[in-house]
């Protein structure tokens, strides 16, 4: 907790340092890549006393142009992630998996300043090397929501998020219980458009 604290105030310091200039953001016909690591705890509606860690690689296309009045005005980008490294910390055993979510719906809403909030929809799949959780099977499926802001800088963006995830083996075991995590999300990253 204090390490996400302290994570968060250099976010605020990087936030509010007068750069020169900010990248431009999600446009159309952009592009997004970056590096993100998020950990969090299990919560009340699955298995508890659990918790996990993850780093991944994401990938994004920013499809549209502004859209929607108002608040809501912002553009549609479609993301994968891939997820090297995933550990699940469980009662009876610490699990290794990898996960690849090729399914990501992020909308970016208009940017605010340096701040390009978004809205996220995702889902894909996990593979371990014990059940997760225990008792079930080690090959799940994932979905998630998020709410977060990216950062901008003169070439590089933080990103920031909460992340609501549900991890569960759809029928494929015996038992489903289902694990649902909140976790704090911290990424760096670029956007960019071909000229």
């Amino acid at each position: 907790m204090k390490r996400m604290l302290g994570l968060s105030c250099l976010l605020a310091v990087i936030a509010l340092h007068p750069f020169s200039a900010a990248q431009a953001g999600p446009e159309q016909g952009g592009h997004e890549i970056e590096v993100w690591a998020g950990g969090g705890h299990s919560v009340p509606g699955g298995t508890s006393r659990t918790g996990i860690f993850d780093v991944g690689l994401r990938y994004g296309w920013v499809i549209t142009g502004l859209h929607l009045p108002s608040f809501l005005r912002g553009r549609f980008e479609y993301v994968v992630d891939a997820e090297p490294a995933y550990l699940i910390f469980q009662p009876a055993n610490t699990a290794y998996g990898v996960g690849f979510n090729p399914f990501g719906l992020k909308w970016n809403f208009e940017r605010r300043g340096r701040f390009s909030p978004y809205l996220e929809l995702s889902g894909g799949t996990l593979f371990s090397n014990h059940n997760v959780p225990t008792y079930t099977n080690d090959v799940n499926f994932t979905s998630a929501a998020a709410l977060g802001t990216h950062v901008l800088g003169p070439k590089y963006n933080w990103s920031i998020e909460v992340r609501y995830l549900h991890i569960s083996n759809a029928g494929l075991g015996n038992l489903n219980p289902g694990l649902n995590t909140v976790q704090v999300r911290l990424g760096v990253g670029r956007f960019w458009k071909k000229k």
